[in-house]
């Protein structure tokens, strides 16, 4: 999992510090960062729950409204139980495959945003869904965000 040196600069500026963690970009729109995918912990050790990260601002601002507007019960009401479930675990799965075998000490956990069930963060689920993830929160979020667009 590397970044370019471009970018961990525009990450960077992103972010508003220096990424923790490696990551590579998993999504663009353009030369612009949509997406990232984090390893599974920080450069510290920490464990890192969050394996897909949506970074681009105006993407992460339309989302928050979504979500300061009831968006994660509505989410929550909408998907498929048994799909969401499919769904952490295939997250879970795949960021605990890029764990070494012998690994001992703390893990991440937890499928999308950290989370064994239910919704956590749209924001999360999003980005899962924008690199390719099966994920029903994403795709209902996905949605709302067209419907957005062709209201206004």
């Amino acid at each position: 999992m590397v970044a370019s040196p471009a970018d961990v600069v525009a990450l960077t500026e992103l972010l508003g510090r220096p990424p923790r963690a490696d990551f590579e970009v998993v999504r663009r729109e353009g030369e612009r960062i949509v997406v990232i995918r984090n390893a599974p912990f920080l450069d510290d050790g920490t464990p890192m729950p969050t394996r897909y990260w949506l970074v681009d601002p105006e993407l992460t601002r339309r989302v928050s409204a979504i979500e300061s507007h009831g968006g994660i019960r509505a989410a929550e009401a909408h998907v498929d139980r048994d799909d969401l479930v499919v769904a952490h675990a295939e997250y879970a799965a795949e960021r605990d495959a890029e764990i070494e075998p012998g690994h001992s000490g703390p893990r991440p956990f937890g499928g999308v945003g950290g989370t064994r069930r239910g919704v956590k963060c749209l924001h999360a689920h999003y980005a899962y869904f924008l690199a390719g993830g099966n994920d029903p929160v994403g795709a209902w979020v996905a949605e709302r965000l067209a419907e957005a667009e062709v209201a206004s």
